[in-house]
């Protein structure tokens, strides 16, 4: 759990480097798969100091991964919000309302209760068509962020939010159906290129929902992608248990958590130009 915690403070970190860059980086085409804007904001520094805080995070979430339920390191990482929100009020000097405030104490309040209530990971070995299964989902986050080009701005963040998310639970599954690091294994296992293309396909959408688009709904439907998924997948098929007799304190946990990090949502979002009184996170 702690390895899941370090992890959200290097992706919730790496979220303001990264969000800041994508808004300065020129605009893309309004595709919800463009590569080229990618590639602009490889230009900036923000961003590949935010890679290199995602590629930390990354070796934290696996071995978070490989030693506890899919749902309780999913929940941790949507935490990553509430790391976001504080790392911008100290780092951006952007100021959070008392109910952002109190978002971050209700995400810190789940995640205690989920700790309290997680057992070890499951011992039941992934299915074949499961790993199948989990290399198409990572292609259809494509298709679906290439389809998003065409809706509204906010239906679009919305989209690519959930693609983002989806692709992102894709390499939390895969972690876990990849039996051995040996190079021969790795190379033999669709599960190593269902990571690999989730994770790539998921950086694309979630550039682009940064770029353009409500923050809001991206974010949301990005919390949702990477918790709900996955923490099924894990209970159902991959045999994710609680401590004996606390299953219902993981469940509030969890709903707790997400909760809180679909609460802080909302920050990131300008506010409204005719009413200078309120905080604009989005400017900073």
């Amino acid at each position: 759990m702690v390895c899941a915690l370090a992890a959200a403070v290097c992706f919730g970190t790496a979220s303001v480097l990264q969000a800041v860059a994508a808004r300065a980086a020129e605009p893309g085409t309004g595709s919800g798969v463009d590569p080229a804007l990618l590639m602009r904001a490889l230009r900036q520094w923000r961003y590949l100091a935010g890679l290199g805080l995602d590629g930390i995070g990354f070796v934290f979430q696996i071995i978070a991964l490989r030693s506890i339920p899919i749902y309780a390191v999913g929940a941790a990482l949507a935490a990553s919000l509430a790391v976001t929100a504080v790392v911008a009020a100290r780092l951006l000097k952007v100021r959070l309302s008392g109910t952002e405030w109190g978002a971050v104490g209700v995400v810190c309040l789940g995640l205690a209760l989920l700790g309290l209530a997680s057992g070890a990971e499951g011992s039941r070995p992934g299915s074949t068509a499961l790993t199948w299964s989990m290399l198409g989902v990572a292609a259809a986050v494509l298709l679906v962020g290439a389809v998003a080009g065409r809706l509204p701005d906010r239906a679009r963040a919305l989209v690519l939010g959930l693609g983002a998310g989806t692709g992102f639970g894709v390499v939390e599954v895969a972690v876990r159906l990849i039996d051995g690091f040996a190079p021969g294994a790795l190379v033999a296992n669709p599960a190593t290129y269902a990571l690999l293309l989730g994770g790539g396909a998921a950086f694309l959408l979630l550039t682009s929902a940064l770029q353009r688009g409500s923050v809001t709904a991206a974010t949301a439907g990005l919390v949702l992608g990477e918790t709900v998924g996955p923490a099924v997948v894990g209970v159902v098929w991959l045999g994710d248990r609680t401590r004996d007799g606390l299953a219902w304190l993981a469940v509030l946990g969890f709903a707790v958590a997400v909760s809180g990090a679909l609460a802080l949502a909302r920050f990131g979002d300008p506010a409204d130009p005719a009413d200078p009184g309120q905080p604009s996170p989005a400017g900073a």
